[in-house]
């Protein structure tokens, strides 16, 4: 699993966000929705992998190399 500084940025962003998120769910201070922590590491997995699948650097990087351009 390869992946390109951007995106690498990006997912610890998010990852950093959902982990403030529960942070503040656990300290009382914040409530959303009852939402398990798998679900919201399920969500935050995916929209990382439809990311990537659309960033040029990671499929340049992932891709086959004989493809011509």
């Amino acid at each position: 699993m390869m992946e390109c500084k951007k995106c690498m940025s990006c997912g610890g962003w998010m990852l950093l966000i959902v982990g403030v998120l529960f942070l503040l769910k656990d300290l009382n201070m914040w409530t959303f929705c009852g939402l398990s922590w798998w679900t919201v590491l399920f969500i935050v997995l995916g929209i990382g992998k439809i990311g990537m699948s659309k960033c040029h650097d990671c499929q340049a990087m992932c891709g086959p190399s004989g493809k011509k351009r």
